[in-house]
């Protein structure tokens, strides 16, 4: 992989994907941690919900009794969501230097919305750059996994954390997890200059460290700038 390289203007941008239960929030969050052992200041942050605004949007989308939600209406939301997001949160972030951890973001719209929902793809591309203020991630993770395991985790998570709202995705019909799947490889395939796949099934430490060795070159050099600017 050709590493990005540092912008005078913003640090690095990283953004994990994946179907549900894949366990991108758990490695969004732990490679956040384990970057914090490094000089470089950072955030962690996520879509839909990384803004007060965008939290009751999160709410109005993952809500399981929102069964009525049109497609379009699920589109729109999430762009708003983004628009507030990127302007609120991510870009002064980033012009800050802060590295920049997000869980989920302009691909999951492409995916859900444009490759499994039917939504016009040529509209889905406009709110995007409308949205994200012309912003990409440098590096995407994509926490690849079989529906079967993904669905079981997810199903096991809300389970054990309770969390209400959290399952309209999940009680999807399994060909609609597979939609999403193989729409996230075909995405991958066409932006294979940041995307990286990981296995997912594999246990969580392994996998952190699958991941942190991706991205340690860059990392490595970005610590040592850091450090001579201080």
């Amino acid at each position: 992989m050709n590493y990005p390289q540092l912008s005078t203007e913003r640090s690095l941008f990283i953004t994990f994907e994946g179907i549900e239960g894949s366990g991108k929030s758990t490695q969004a969050r732990r490679l956040a941690d384990h970057l914090n052992r490094y000089t470089i200041p950072l955030i962690f942050t996520l879509e839909p919900g990384g803004t007060f605004i965008g939290k009751s949007i999160r709410k109005i989308l993952l809500d399981s009794q929102n069964t009525h939600l049109s497609p379009l209406a699920e589109l729109l939301l999430y762009t708003a969501d983004r628009a507030q997001h990127v302007k609120e949160v991510i870009e002064p972030a980033l012009k800050q230097g802060k590295l920049v951890v997000c869980d989920r973001f302009m691909d999951a719209t492409e995916v859900y919305q444009g490759y499994v929902r039917g939504q016009d793809m040529e509209l889905i591309t406009i709110l995007n750059e409308k949205a994200t203020y012309g912003i990409q991630p440098d590096i995407t993770f994509l926490l690849d996994c079989p529906v079967e395991v993904g669905l079981e985790r997810a199903i096991k998570r809300n389970k054990t954390d309770n969390q209400e709202g959290q399952d309209r995705f999940e009680r999807e019909e399994k060909a609609f997890h597979e939609a999403v799947r193989k729409g996230y490889l075909s995405l991958a395939g066409k932006n294979s200059d940041r995307f990286i796949i990981v296995d997912a099934t594999l246990q969580q430490d392994p996998l952190e460290e699958r991941i942190f060795e991706e991205i340690r070159p860059f990392i490595e050099d970005l610590s040592i700038y850091r450090n001579k600017r201080s």
